[in-house]
Order: C-alpha cells, then sequence, then structure tokens
C-alpha cells in the first residue's frame, strides 16, 4: 500500500485538532476554497501543537518536548514523512508549497522564547510577534499565492500586519493567563500591576494601525481565500471592539470572548458580502 491513507488518516488529526481549539478558525477555514482547506488545517495543527507544549504542559519536561518537537518537525520536512500524524501533514504543506526554512526557523525560535523568557524590551517583542504570528501568516500566504511569487511578495508587508494584529489582541485577551497565571509580560514598559486606560488606549492604536494594513491585504488576496481571511479578520475586529469597551482593570483580570452565536453571525455577515461580491 502507499502512504496515501496514513497522509489521511495524518490531516484528519490537523482538522481534529483545528476544531477542538479554536470554532473561530475553524470557521475561516470552512469559508476558503476547498483546495486551500488541508494545508491551512496542517498548518494550525503544527502551530497549535508547538504552543501547546509551552503554554500547557506544565507538569512536564517542556523544554526537553520542545527539543524533541523541533527535532522532529526538521527531520520530517527532510524525510517527507513522520509518525507523528501532526507533522506529517505539516512537511507535506512545507514541502508541497515550498515554504522558506526561515519562517519553520523563526516560528519555533519565538515558541522556545516563551520556555524562558517572561518580559521582553521593544526589539524582542518583535522578534516574538514575527515569528509567533508573522510568519505564520506567511505560511498560508504561501498557500494562498500558489507559486505566484509576485503576488507573494506584494502581499507579505499585509499579511505580517495582520498577523500582528491578531497576536496583539491575543495578549491583551489572555492578560490575566499569561500575567497572573505565568508572569508574563508582552508589552515593553508596562507595568501591569498599574494596568491604566491610557496604557490600554495606546495599546489599541497601535493595533488599529495594523489592521488597517492587513485589511488592504484581504482585498488583494485570491478570491478562493479571501473570505476565509475576512472571517478571521471580522472575528477579530469583533473581539477587539468589546475590549476597547471594557475596563482595563476588566481586561487584566477576565478572558474576554466572542460568543458562539456571534460567530456564526459573523459567519453569515461575511458570507453575505462574498456571494454580493461587496468584498
Amino acid at each position: 500500500m502507499s502512504k496515501e491513507l496514513f497522509d489521511k488518516v495524518s490531516l484528519k488529526c490537523s482538522i481534529i485538532t483545528t476544531q477542538s481549539y479554536s470554532t473561530s478558525f475553524s470557521l475561516g477555514i470552512r469559508c476558503l476554497d476547498k483546495s486551500l482547506r488541508d494545508p491551512i488545517y496542517a498548518i494550525y495543527g503544527f502551530v497549535r501543537f508547538a504552543d501547546e507544549i509551552v503554554d500547557t504542559f506544565h507538569d512536564y519536561n517542556k523544554p526537553d518536548l520542545f527539543q524533541r518537537f523541533k527535532e522532529e518537525t526538521y527531520l520530517s520536512i527532510k524525510e517527507g514523512i513522520s509518525l507523528n500524524p501532526i507533522l506529517n501533514s505539516f512537511q507535506y504543506t512545507v514541502n508541497k508549497y515550498k515554504f522558506e526554512h526561515e519562517l519553520i526557523d523563526q516560528f519555533l525560535k519565538s515558541m522556545e522564547m516563551d520556555l524562558t523568557l517572561t518580559e521582553y524590551d521593544q526589539q524582542g517583542i518583535e522578534e516574538y510577534i514575527l515569528g509567533s504570528a508573522e510568519v505564520v501568516g506567511l505560511m498560508c500566504l504561501r498557500v494562498f499565492c500558489k507559486g505566484d511569487e509576485e503576488m507573494y511578495q506584494r502581499l507579505k508587508p499585509s499579511a505580517m500586519k495582520l498577523g500582528s494584529a491578531f497576536q496583539k489582541i491575543n495578549f491583551l485577551r489572555d492578560l490575566n493567563a499569561d500575567f497572573n497565571g505565568m508572569s508574563r509580560t508582552y508589552f515593553p514598559g508596562v507595568d501591569l500591576t498599574q494596568f491604566t486606560e491610557e496604557t490600554k488606549r495606546k495599546i489599541e492604536e497601535d493595533i488599529a494601525q495594523d489592521f488597517k494594513a492587513g485589511y488592504e491585504g484581504i482585498l488583494q488576496l485570491p478570491k478562493n481565500a479571501r473570505l476565509g481571511v475576512y472571517v478571521a479578520y471580522l472575528y477579530y475586529i469583533s473581539l477587539f471592539k468589546k475590549i476597547q469597551k471594557t475596563s482595563s482593570q476588566v481586561v487584566i483580570q477576565k478572558r474576554i470572548r466572542v460568543p458562539n452565536s456571534k460567530k456564526l453571525s459573523i459567519f453569515a455577515y461575511s458570507f453575505l458580502k462574498h456571494r454580493l461580491n461587496l468584498l
């Protein structure tokens, strides 16, 4: 028998991982053209597993687990197979779409930072966001562009800005878990024991600028990718607006969420705009 059946089983693991961990991204991926869904599921599964190692497995030797995961990642890409189904799906996507290995290097470097660092200066946080979010956006863009290098280079800055906006909103959403739970802070020069409305507003202004640049890129995406990315964009805009309306003291104490009913309404609204060619 060929490896085809194992590859299908591996992909199912990536799909289950995405659906189990993220309702919002699952909805976004379902809005992509069918030809684009599988590689994006593979990317998400890989990213999620790496993030789980550094953020969740507190009762285990996280540095050892991460080092093993990193070694197996590179080996799977080189050999074109892994008995870890998540890595098997990811290596297939990496090799098919010819991801630059620098993207993977930078992502893993940022994830590894979370094993030891609890606060960052400006240079450090820019490098962290580059690896944890911006290069993930570039991996997805490689899939969307399907080998069109001119399109990739043209949309690259916007994809990075959109990834940056998503990550910074995650930082705000997860302030309680990161700061109170793991003593982490991702905002240089900000004393989270004195998290004021003015500080929160400045962070939000920075995010709004990233969003603006990211949206300009969404409008230039191929139509078969545009709706899925737009759904993710609207979800994060909805979360961002909810955070903006929430006081700084509540944000530092409580994880802000968008209810599933709202996510479904975002999906319906986006689909209607797409069908009417209004995106």
